[in-house]
């Protein structure tokens, strides 16, 4: 019976989590597409055209700003003039000091392909949920720059094309892409960007031939979009300083050059307008993803046809430069930088289609070569568009709501904005065009402000129901610890028909007004939650009381209720502490240290008694403590990726030589066990597979350091060992060796393979530090409990009812095992940001995995990663099941209290998520949010995980059995009492 509150508690856990990880997104992360809007345009007589007749878009994807326009040696030097720094994008950087206009082009996170494209092309920013989408094929289902155009011509990744083409009017885009095979991280990605460019070549080539196309190609309103993906790849690959990343721009660059002039000899006509960018940045790792500046930062350089030619400041810095800038060589020419979304706008004007409807973007009046009464005009269709969207929102909000407040700018002291559009109508009539775009642009700004007030309205609402929902959460986690753990369920609930009147009065009042209000049905969940928790913590309150005068009754003077408070205040602190470490991961390292001297607060009498175990803590302390002072963005280090996997092999080998005296509990007193010799063969082989690993990884990763691909038979070697490794346990079920040592040597051993092959630098070490300090706090854990005498073994409890139960097989909890599973609760941080910062979603490296799957496959690749995650996770597990065992408690235990804790880390996340300010605080703090959220679910998933790995497994010799030992003992007596009555009773 006790199994089912368990399993029950475990569901309503991943339940609630999951559901409530999407709270952020409802709240600050809503999508912002509506339809029905209308289109503006910039209204022209007959016989005056577009700025241009057509525009060609060149997309530098993962191309940093400051790697683009600062000066480089040559790549691949053939002589000493080569080593002089020199632009390498040469033909981009003369159109900024001749031709156009440059600045950076800021994106928003995430930094991935698909939004920072729909950025560029909608001119919208997608919720962030978006990014899963932009890697599989799902067309873009809202208005873009391709579907206002004539026609769009598309020649790139079939990642990337495939989206606008489907998602835009049949037959109004063309895409031309390379397969999947090309993505290849193993090979030279500089064929992704020449490919591209010579099939434009072709088809331009082909229009010469083709009267049908040429007739098509002389048309206006036409788009021409270049996706250069081997900038991307080739950063992923070599980090963009690397010389094959400094050697892409330059082939990009030629390439650019090449095309431009190929639509001039096509065209002749001065009519084409040309813009280069960049859908996202690149980390110096190699990756991107979250708000790192490097990531957000991306160069826009724009010539052409209707576009503005620099402005020059000779002698003196130009405005907009800062020292991001100040090694490019340009602080004469003016820096214009722009939000990613104004892109779109500009590239609709120049092209003189409408604006799309979604768009967001300020047309950047700097990058236009038009007379002020243009620029006025296009100012105020760029706002009409916005409050086209404003005025569609609202119209939704007003019809959903009961009593809707509106947008106080915009309200009855407001000026409407007709009034306000037609105010500045006048302006322009009127000749006033500087005046009207001045106010075209502090309108623009109340319009967005407008929108942003639309899309918070909820806000204040929902942000008070979700913590409401984390707090009953945690109010009922520990109620149920306290019901199953303390109590033993001795305690039935209590409820009354008034109050349970009372919480489901409430819940079908928050289920009306969604209903009215047409919420979503996630709105439901998130209501149910809180009444459920608080309604369940309120019938419980009467086991409340009594596991208070359990864990609390000594508690009775001043002095130990001061001790108590300041305990629970320190034990909140070093929680709270925790969320600076997902920022500033030297918090690990200080909690380390003070951990180091644990066995110090026991008194010189431990020290000496156990004095090597307290050494191996304090050592392992010590190690672990180093891991959050390294760089989390780590280099491929094939060195240390060796010395990881010996020493991997060195632990086995030295558990084969001295397992009696391991299986002793590390004594040399013990009698030797009579040796297993199935079992020690296959540590053996799994010592084998580890050499095995060892040699492989070494030899992929020097192959693709040297260019030369993954051999095909290293990639089927690597896939065989990371299989066989992890099928090894199933192996020992024919001569099992339960000791719970030899358990943890074999998972030890399962994973060692795969956490040889899937790592890049110093994580082996990691490996091996961490698992010394596992086997030290379980040993240690146990050796504390038996050497405090003075705390009882059991606890005697005074019944609340008359019930008559069986004695409990597990002891009770106290309030020193909420030590213990603070601890956990660091190790499970500590398995997390070690190694890498998780907080950050460009912390991942691919290098390990090219070493399986060299091609291109996201999900995959990460799937592979999120193994390598959660191998220190099957560690802790392991580890604490058999410290629960040791310890005498319920294998659930100390697992639920650390699901009720983690929430404290979770809400407070929660009320620092942004939506606005720097990117890498917007990603950063999703980031956050999301990974103490699903912790809670790690959490709940290892409970069955430990009781797979520890299942059988023995803790000590029959004689040394703790009182979970005892407690048994007594239920097998008092079970044969009952069931020599009953067979009495039958004669």
């Amino acid at each position: 019976m006790a199994a089912f509150p368990r399993f029950r508690f475990l569901a309503i856990a991943v339940i609630f989590h999951f559901a409530y990880i999407f709270s952020i997104f409802d709240i600050y992360f809503v999508s912002p597409i509506e339809t029905g809007m209308r289109l503006f345009n910039v209204e022209r007589s007959p016989n005056r055209n577009a700025p241009a007749d057509r525009l060609v878009l060149f997309v530098g994807d993962g191309l940093r700003a400051d790697k683009a326009l600062q000066s480089h040696p040559e790549p691949y030097p053939k002589s000493d003039a080569d080593l002089t720094p020199r632009p390498l994008a040469p033909y981009l950087r003369s159109k900024i000091l001749e031709q156009g206009t440059f600045g950076v082009s800021h994106t928003r996170v995430p930094t991935e392909s698909r939004p920072g494209h729909v950025a560029l092309i909608a001119g919208l920013y997608e919720d962030v949920s978006a990014v899963t989408t932009g890697w599989k094929l799902n067309p873009v289902n809202f208005d873009s720059l391709f579907n206002r155009s004539r026609h769009t011509w598309s020649w790139g990744s079939p990642d990337i094309l495939p989206m606008f083409e489907q998602g835009a009017v049949p037959g109004r885009v063309d895409a031309y892409t390379y397969g999947h095979e090309f993505e290849d991280f193993s090979s030279d990605a500089t064929q992704l960007d020449l490919w591209v460019f010579d099939h434009v070549k072709d088809f331009f080539a082909e229009a010469r031939r083709n009267k049908a196309l040429a007739e098509a190609l002389r048309q206006d309103k036409i788009v021409f979009f270049l996706h250069l993906l081997g900038l991307d790849t080739t950063g992923h690959s070599y980090r963009p300083y690397s010389k094959e990343y400094l050697n892409n721009i330059k082939i990009v660059d030629q390439g650019v050059k090449e095309v431009a002039e190929l639509f001039r000899d096509f065209y002749r006509d001065d009519r084409t307008a040309f813009v280069f960018t960049a859908d996202h940045g690149m980390s110096d790792w190699g990756s991107h993803g979250d708000g790192h500046p490097d990531n957000t930062r991306t160069p826009l350089i724009v010539w052409g046809s209707g576009v503005a030619k620099p402005q020059l400041y000779p002698g003196e810095v130009a405005p907009g430069h800062d020292e991001y800038s100040a090694d490019w060589n340009l602080d004469h020419v003016r820096r214009h930088d722009v939000a990613q979304a104004d892109v779109a706008a500009l590239m609709s004007y120049l092209v003189g289609v409408e604006f799309p409807a979604n768009s967001v973007g300020e047309l950047p009046l700097s990058y236009l070569a038009a007379d002020i009464k243009e620029k006025a005009e296009a100012s105020l269709v760029n706002v009409q568009g916005i409050l086209e969207q404003y005025r569609v929102k609202e119209e939704k909000k007003k019809a959903t709501e009961l009593k809707y407040r509106p947008y106080q700018p915009f309200g009855d002291n407001g000026l409407s904005p007709e009034r306000r559009v037609a105010d500045i109508r006048q302006l322009i009539d009127a000749g006033r065009y500087e005046e009207a775009i001045e106010e075209s642009a502090a309108l623009m700004k109340v319009g967005l402000g407008g929108l942003r007030y639309l899309q918070t309205y909820d806000w204040l609402f929902l942000r008070a129901l979700i913590t409401i929902g984390y707090l009953g959460w945690i109010a009922y986690a520990l109620t149920m610890v306290v019901d199953l753990h303390v109590l033993h369920s001795r305690v039935r609930p209590s409820r009354t028909l008034s109050k349970g009147l009372f919480f489901t009065s409430v819940l079908v009042a928050l289920y009306a007004s969604f209903t009215i209000s047409k919420s979503p049905l996630t709105y439901y969940a998130y209501a149910f939650f809180p009444v459920f928790f608080w309604e369940e913590v309120y019938a419980r309150r009467e086991s409340v009381a009594a596991g208070r005068k359990e864990l609390l009754g000594h508690i009775n003077s001043g002095g130990s209720v001061a001790s108590f408070v300041l305990n629970s205040a320190l034990y909140v602190g070093v929680i709270e502490s925790l969320a600076l470490g997902y920022i500033h991961r030297e918090i690990l390292t200080i909690l380390f240290v003070l951990g180091s001297f644990w066995p110090f607060t026991h008194g010189l009498s431990f020290l000496k008694k156990h004095g090597a175990l307290s050494a191996t803590w304090f050592l392992s302390c010590i190690a672990m403590s180093t891991f959050t002072l390294l760089p989390a963005m780590k280099a491929e280090n094939v060195h240390l990726i060796t010395i990881g996997g010996v020493l991997m092999v060195v632990i086995g080998l030295l558990y084969l030589i001295f397992e009696d005296f391991v299986l002793a509990d590390f004594s040399w007193n013990a009698k030797p066990t009579s040796r297993n010799h199935l079992s020690r063969s296959l540590v053996g082989i799994q010592v084998g597979l580890t050499v095995l690993s060892i040699i492989i990884t070494r030899s992929s990763a020097l192959s693709l350091q040297a260019k030369q691909g993954l051999p095909r038979g290293n990639q089927i070697i690597g896939w065989v060992t990371l299989v066989a490794s992890l099928l090894m346990p199933l192996a020992y079920r024919l001569q099992p060796n339960n000791h719970y040592m030899h358990r943890i040597l074999v998972i030890f051993l399962t994973c060692a393979p795969t956490f040889v092959i899937l790592t890049i630098s110093y994580e082996g070490l990691f490996y091996l530090a961490f698992s010394a300090l596992l086997v030290s706090w379980v040993r240690l854990e146990h050796a504390v409990q038996t050497f405090s005498s003075k705390a009882p073994q059991t606890t005697t409890t005074k019944k609340p009812t008359t019930e008559s139960h069986l004695p409990a097989p597990f002891r009770p909890l106290t309030l020193h095992d909420a030590r213990v599973a603070l601890f956990f609760f660091i190790l499970l941080q500590s398995a997390f940001f070690s190694t890498g910062n998780v907080a950050s979603v460009s912390s991942f490296s691919l290098d390990s995995v090219y070493r399986l799957i060299p091609i291109f496959d996201p999900f995959s690749q990460g799937a592979m990663l999120i193994l390598k995650l959660m191998i220190p996770f099957a560690l802790i597990s392991a580890n604490l099941g058999i410290l629960n065992k040791r310890l005498g408690v319920a294998p659930s235990a100390l697992f639920m209290v650390v699901m009720g804790i983690s929430d404290i880390l979770t809400l407070y996340f929660f009320w620092v998520v942004k939506d606005e300010g720097s990117w890498l605080e917007i990603g950063s703090t999703i980031s956050h949010f999301v990974i103490a959220s699903l912790l809670c679910v790690f959490v709940s998933a290892l409970e069955p995980v430990s009781a797979a790995f520890i299942a059988g497994v023995e803790v000590g010799e029959e004689g040394e059995l703790k009182e979970e030992g005892k407690v048994a003992e007594k239920v097998v007596e008092k079970v044969n009492e009952v069931v020599e009555g009953l067979v009495g009773g039958g004669d």
